[in-house]
This record gives structure tokens, C-alpha cells and sequence, in this order.
């Protein structure tokens, strides 16, 4: 069995191999990203609306991902509108390559003047208490300038899975690392933990689906979805409130921030109402931009035993 590039619970470090031919190509992307951090915003978002034009001619594996998942959770919709958010999401995809480029290597005076934030008195009431937060998120995809913004204000420690490409994993995490709080593996759950009990603010996205062994099933947009349960747990053993944090993309070029007051009576203790309400948290985020989420996700990939996949492609 080969052996992987980087342990996944072992945080990236620079090697020397890194030098080498064999990641020259990841060298002129990462050269890329840092100098159109740098290009005017404006064009930036005439840029990333063309590559989401690419994109959406370019890749119809995801384009038919993105409908199944948006027909699925948008029934009302007729075809036309349908597929008038398909083409909205895969163009937020495009943009989203050039707003992470700002977001990791931009300047922040720039980032200063672009963005409106609502909530922060619950993130200072719940310092002022020593109490932890677990920001709960999901995969917008304004995700990465979302925190950026975000940590202009607050410092935040982040959840984070590490790239198969270890100069890539290394290079990300020490670009956030510039910003953010602590940099914690996802699955280095203990740490994540001990942050919330020592009063940190952590941001944790639970929205993805990682399969049947790491998951139970709660309606999600009214539809079985594999769930994570950590939300709860990790609100429980870190004795931290729980709170929506949503970021979007305004016509203006503009960004909104808004973080949530904590969540009420969470957790009881039941796995599935637990997660049942987290999902529908999340519901309310996306349906104020649906078009800004990564529908392009096989959300319901895992299916309760015996139940066909939804993404199966349908034979001609």
C-alpha cells in the first residue's frame, strides 16, 4: 500500500522536496493566487464570473450535481428556475476562487472597507461570561473570505482537512495561521475541546457529508442526509454556546456578516433532534443566498441501506 504524503493527524511542515520538480506546477499556482490577491476587487469579479462561465461549459459532472441537489431541496421550481440558480452557483464557484485569493494573501486595508458585520455583542457577551463558542457554518462559497472578514474583529481558531497535496496543506495553513487563532486538524477533537472550554471562539462547518460511520440521518431541506452529530458533542464537552455564523455576497461587491444569537436549549442529549436542528439552522442560512452555496457537493451521497443513489446517471 502506498504510503500517504502527510499524515492526516500531523499538522503540514516545509520539506526540502517541496523544491523539486514534482511540485514546480503547485509553485506557479500558489505564484498565481498571491499576485490576483492583489488585483482590484472589480476585477476579480469580472474574472471569476468568467471562469464560473467556463466552469459551467466545462465540468457537467457538477453542473448535474448542483441540479440534483437544488431539485431536491427547491421543488417549487420550474426548470428555468432551476436551472437559473445551476448557472448562480457554479459562477459563485468561479468567483470564489479569486475572493480566496484575497482572502489568504489580499491586503487587509482593502478588506476593511468591503463588508458590513452583525452579531458581534453576542460574540463579546459570551466572551465577557469566559464562555467558548463553536461558530457553526457551512460550506457558502464566500467561506474563505467570510473568515478573513470575520477575523478582522474576532480571533478565531478553524477546523480544517488537510489537502492530499502536502506543499498545498502547508502553504493554507500558514496563510490562515496569519489571521486566525489556532489551526486544528479535524480530527484532532481533543483540541478542539480544550479551546472551547479555555474560551475560544471556534469555527466549525458540519454541513458535508462524510459517510455512514461518522453519521446519523436527519432531514435535511426535508430530505434523509447524513449528519454529523459533533455540533452537539463538542458544544457539550466544551461547555460552549453555539452560534449561526453566515457570510454572503452582495451586488454591491460588498460582504455581510452576520453571527447569530446562541442557540437555546441545545443540546438535549438526542443525536437526531440535535442534528435535525443544526440542519435546519443551516437550511435558514442558505435559503437567504441559495445560489452562494456549494451545491456542487454530493450532499446526499450516503443513502439509508437500501435506497438508490440520487446521483446515479441516468443511462440514455
Amino acid at each position: 500500500m502506498k504510503k500517504p504524503l502527510q499524515a492526516k493527524h500531523l499538522p503540514p511542515v516545509f520539506r526540502w522536496s517541496f523544491l523539486g520538480p514534482r511540485y514546480w506546477s503547485t509553485w506557479i499556482m500558489l505564484g498565481f493566487l498571491q499576485l490576483i490577491a492583489y488585483l482590484p476587487m472589480q476585477i476579480n469579479f469580472v474574472l471569476g464570473r468568467g471562469l464560473g462561465w467556463l466552469l459551467f461549459h466545462l465540468i457537467p459532472s457538477r453542473k448535474r450535481i448542483a441540479d440534483t441537489n437544488i431539485r431536491l431541496c427547491f421543488p417549487k421550481l420550474n426548470n428555468t428556475e432551476r436551472e437559473h440558480m445551476v448557472r448562480g452557483v457554479i459562477q459563485s464557484c468561479g468567483i470564489s476562487f479569486f475572493e480566496s485569493a484575497m482572502a489568504l494573501w489580499g491586503p487587509t486595508k482593502r478588506l476593511h472597507a468591503c463588508h458590513r458585520i452583525a452579531g458581534l455583542e453576542h460574540l463579546q457577551a459570551a466572551k465577557a461570561a469566559g464562555k467558548g463558542v463553536l461558530l457553526v457554518g457551512c460550506h457558502m462559497t464566500t467561506l474563505d473570505i467570510g473568515g478573513r472578514l470575520l477575523a478582522l474583529h474576532v480571533k478565531t481558531d478553524f477546523l480544517y482537512r488537510q489537502d492530499p497535496n502536502p506543499l498545498l496543506a502547508y502553504m493554507l495553513v500558514r496563510a490562515r495561521e496569519r489571521y486566525y487563532g489556532d489551526a486544528i486538524i479535524s480530527v484532532e477533537t481533543r483540541k478542539l475541546v480544550r479551546n472551547l472550554r479555555a474560551g475560544h471562539i471556534v469555527w466549525y462547518a458540519p454541513d458535508q457529508d462524510y459517510g455512514v460511520k461518522h453519521s446519523i440521518f436527519a432531514p435535511f431541506f426535508g430530505i434523509p442526509a447524513a449528519t454529523v452529530p459533533g455540533t452537539a458533542r463538542f458544544a457539550t464537552l466544551g461547555n460552549a454556546q453555539v452560534m449561526a455564523f453566515s457570510h454572503y455576497r452582495e451586488p454591491d461587491g460588498h460582504y455581510r456578516i452576520e453571527i447569530s444569537a446562541p442557540l437555546e436549549n441545545f443540546p438535549i442529549g438526542d443525536d437526531v433532534v440535535d442534528g435535525t436542528r443544526v440542519n435546519q439552522m443551516i437550511e435558514q442560512m442558505i435559503c437567504k443566498q441559495p445560489d452562494q452555496y456549494l451545491w456542487v457537493h454530493r450532499r446526499f451521497k450516503t443513502r439509508p441501506e437500501g435506497e438508490a443513489s440520487f446521483y446515479a446517471k441516468k443511462k440514455k
